[in-house]
């Protein structure tokens, strides 16, 4: 099977580069397998190099896949061993990370290394988006993980355990189930505090309403997502509505989605039915995300999308009606595109849970 290595070495071409320099932590560990806070990597038309300090040369030298391991003592020892196989090997042009280099780093590797430098995110960013039947391995294994933790929380749940209590108890179950780490702080908000997508768990007491639970899994880098909306105590009649249009408004994006089809048509998909329903003002991000070695990645599910959807991209399928000051619904699974449509990859139940 092609390594990752060799997939960025066949795309270097159509970017016009003769070497692609890799520095992000996600991009480092989608070429190597190997994670670590510091390293860089060199990929040329026919070799590459990972460079790393003391911290992590030994279980580099055991882990890193596909590249040679050399070791760094300080920040000028990546320019100087990066500059040196450019220039044996004549080369004039290289690709970096646009969207993860900062305005000084590159400034700093153009000064260093005297070449061109090209930007090259997207070669980086369009082989990340496809993945492979192993990497959706990893990703379901990430969500089992989520799945049992949450289940395991719902008897904890009443209104005397405070939002950062139970934040903590499930990240604690995350890790004792065999996540490596959450993937990102729990989004754990109740009552009117529903409101706030990305709302903060506060020392307050779950209060009676809606209960939005948001969270992930990570695993050998792999991230999970997954929302769920509870209530605590009977719903009224409107919040029942809400809950069953963002339920509606999710199967309708589901049911869109599909290898070929505008990721912004999904989005619409599941707008129209929020929309229709008199809530469109009350929806305010975008249908879902990219979700693989970041929470957060390519492709968007969103009104301004322009990518198209394809064969082995993941997003994420996370509608939401939020009443400032009242409460919100949002409901979270994630998908596997496929060309005769997608796989639901989440297997907790939707119903409303009512505690």
């Amino acid at each position: 099977m092609i390594s990752n290595i060799e997939k960025i070495q066949q795309a270097m071409p159509a970017f016009g580069c003769g070497a692609m320099l890799v520095t992000a932590p996600a991009n480092r560990l989608f070429a190597t397998g190997f994670e670590s806070s510091d390293g860089a990597l060199l990929i040329t038309a026919g070799d590459a190099w990972f460079f790393t300090d003391s911290r992590y040369i030994e279980d580099a030298g055991a882990s890193v896949r596909d590249a040679r391991v050399g070791l760094v003592a300080n920040a000028g020892d990546y320019y100087e061993q990066i500059r040196t196989i450019l220039e044996g090997n004549g080369i004039t042009a290289l690709g970096f990370e646009d969207a993860a280099v900062s305005y000084t780093g590159y400034l700093n590797w153009k000064e260093k290394l005297g070449v061109e430098l090209i930007a090259a995110q997207k070669l980086i960013d369009d082989l990340r988006m496809i993945k492979s039947p192993h990497d959706l391995e990893k990703l379901i294994k990430a969500q089992r993980i989520s799945e049992k933790s949450f289940e395991e929380i719902i008897p904890l749940i009443s209104t005397n355990i405070t939002e950062k209590e139970l934040a903590a108890e499930l990240v604690y179950r995350l890790v004792k189930n065999g996540a490596d780490d959450k993937t990102f702080d729990p989004i754990i908000v109740s009552g009117a505090k529903s409101s706030m997508p990305h709302g903060v768990p506060g020392d307050n007491k779950i209060t009676k309403g809606f209960l939005t639970i948001d969270y992930g899994a990570r695993l050998d880098g792999w991230c999970s997502d997954t929302t769920r909306t509870l209530c605590i105590g009977a719903p009224d009649e409107e919040m029942k509505r809400i809950y069953d249009t963002v339920l509606e408004a999710q199967e309708a994006g589901i049911s869109a989605a599909r290898a070929g089809v505008n990721a912004s048509d999904v989005d619409g998909a599941a707008r129209t039915v929020i929309e229709n329903a008199g809530y469109g003002e009350y929806f305010g991000h975008g249908f879902g995300h990219g979700l693989g070695l970041e929470v957060h990645e390519p492709p968007r599910a969103a009104k301004t999308s322009k990518e198209v959807l394809a064969a082995g991209m993941v997003i994420s399928a996370e509608p939401g009606i939020y009443l400032p000051g009242r409460f919100g619904v949002r409901i979270e699974d994630v998908l596997f595109i496929t060309d005769e449509g997608c796989e639901n990859i989440t297997k907790l139940a939707k119903e409303l849970i009512i505690l």
